[in-house]
């Protein structure tokens, strides 16, 4: 049955009945959805062995670590992710974990001792939005979201995460833009709340930013460096990069309303980590896109690279109508990924801005950037990137409000 709905004042379309029940899909995480360039089944047989022997190894451990964290007398608690949508649909993600009694939400902790947390399988989490229930769409013992046949049909008020912990649901609600208070539940824990960001219908800039070297020093063109920083060093010791803060607080000024993504090829296990720094450093709040390092059958563990195409593919789907500033840097492959991402989706991409980790000589930089059809800007500290870009962006602001 459709619900009634109105137009908001930005023209988008609300929902007329919030205290009605939300309906929600499970949907497969990116990490599930195989594509070609990550499928165990086409890489060469010794790769097939190798990687579906750490499968299995990986498999073992989680059986044996969950068994123990049980014996210990841990329990399943949500770690919850920053969520994201439009006014026709949202994307929640959040984790099931074990932990002690009485720890409701993870410390921030050194990479090190996040990175090995025991993921608690199909555990049952009860989810709302602004205090309204969000319920899976059942047919039998699976989860479906196309039209269904209603005598088949029941809902449930909890929805199981998947084997590793994660729960990726896909809203069906149309709601408010701004920001909502998303409320998670598992057994006898306390809830525990993240932010979902709905974006309007009629931004049309959003900015899509690197998360290493480009807003937080990792000095990731240096391995030994760049994995003590990740797994040793203190979250509250980790810096951001000198000017980046400002730089993007003019492009919040400048652009009202253009949602931020933070893409990154760190793990989830680090999210808390990396939220501490983009709050403490007062950076705009926006999702955090990670990649998992759990390997699983279908598709191990997705390069760097993959992993931003696959999200990108992902951004430019959610939001057809928007164009995207893309922000990283060149210690690594933001300038090539970038470059096939405007390639890919031509007029989508409205800039590209790289900060220079590494410079030889007076301009040129540790990575060329292809040739594109797109404005490039290059700096080493985030004030000569914004001294570089924001007379581009102020451009940008006014044809916006044209």
């Amino acid at each position: 049955m459709e619900l009634p709905m109105t137009k908001a004042q930005d023209g988008s379309i609300v929902d007329l009945m919030p205290d009605t029940p939300i309906l929600a899909r499970r949907v497969e995480t990116l990490f599930d959805n195989v594509s070609d360039e990550e499928s165990i089944e086409n890489k060469p047989t010794p790769v097939q062995l190798a990687r579906r022997a750490a499968t299995f190894g990986f498999g073992l451990w989680t059986r044996i670590s969950a068994r123990e964290a049980r014996r210990m007398g841990w329990i399943p608690r949500v770690e919850p992710y920053v969520g994201y949508g439009t006014t026709v649909f949202s994307r929640l993600i959040c984790r099931t974990t074990y932990a002690p009694q009485g720890q409701e939400r993870r410390p921030v902790h050194a990479g090190i001792r996040q990175a090995f947390m025991v993921p608690a399988g199909h555990v049952r989490v009860a989810v709302s939005i602004d205090g309204v229930p969000v319920l899976a769409v059942q047919i039998g013992s699976s989860e479906a979201f196309d039209h269904l046949d209603p005598s088949l049909v029941r809902s449930s008020a909890s929805i199981a995460s998947d084997s590793q912990g994660y729960l990726d649901l896909l809203i069906q609600r149309r709601l408010k833009p701004g920001v909502h208070d998303v409320e998670y539940m598992v057994g006898n824990r306390n809830a525990v709340h993240s932010q979902l960001m709905v974006i309007p219908t009629n931004a049309s800039v959003g900015i899509i930013s690197d998360v290493d070297d480009t807003i937080m020093i990792t000095d990731v063109p240096r391995l030994w460096s760049a994995v003590f920083n990740m797994l040793f060093r203190s979250p509250y010791r980790r810096r951001a990069v000198p000017g980046m803060p400002d730089f993007y607080q003019k492009m919040r000024e400048a652009l009202p309303g253009a949602p931020f993504f933070y893409l990154s090829t760190s793990p989830w296990n680090v999210e808390s980590s990396i939220r501490h720094l983009i709050r403490a450093n007062g950076y705009p709040q926006g999702p955090l896109l990670l990649r998992d390092f759990d390997p699983r059958p279908k598709t191990f563990v997705p390069t760097g690279v993959q992993h931003k195409l696959e999200f990108a593919d992902q951004l430019m789907s959610d939001f057809p109508n928007m164009r995207f500033i893309l922000l990283g840097d060149d210690g690594q492959s933001d300038p090539t990924t970038y470059a096939t991402i405007a390639k890919k989706y031509p007029g989508r991409v409205a800039a590209i801005g790289l900060r220079q980790v590494r410079r030889r000589g007076c301009i040129d930089s540790a990575q060329a950037m292809p040739q594109v059809d797109v404005p490039v800007f290059y700096g080493t500290t985030g004030d000569v990137l914004a001294r570089a870009m924001m007379p581009f962006i102020y451009t940008l602001a006014q044809e916006w409000k044209r």
